[in-house]
């Protein structure tokens, strides 16, 4: 699957919620939803938030 940037996703590999920066190489690069140090991943290891983890970091819907 590809992610548009912007989107919030959970990296399942790690249990953290983080917003799409960009996609190259078969990694995908994210950041905390309020900012912070960028991570990378493979895209099998992601999946799109819940509204309930949206709310919990205080992003909205």
């Amino acid at each position: 699957m590809t992610y548009r940037t912007g989107v919030l996703v959970m990296d399942t590999r790690q249990g953290k919620l983080g917003e799409v920066m960009e996609e190259r190489l078969s990694r995908v690069w994210l950041r905390p939803p309020h900012g912070g140090r960028e991570w990378d991943c493979l895209p099998d290891d992601l999946r799109l938030a819940t509204k309930a983890e949206r709310a919990a970091s205080g992003v909205g819907s």
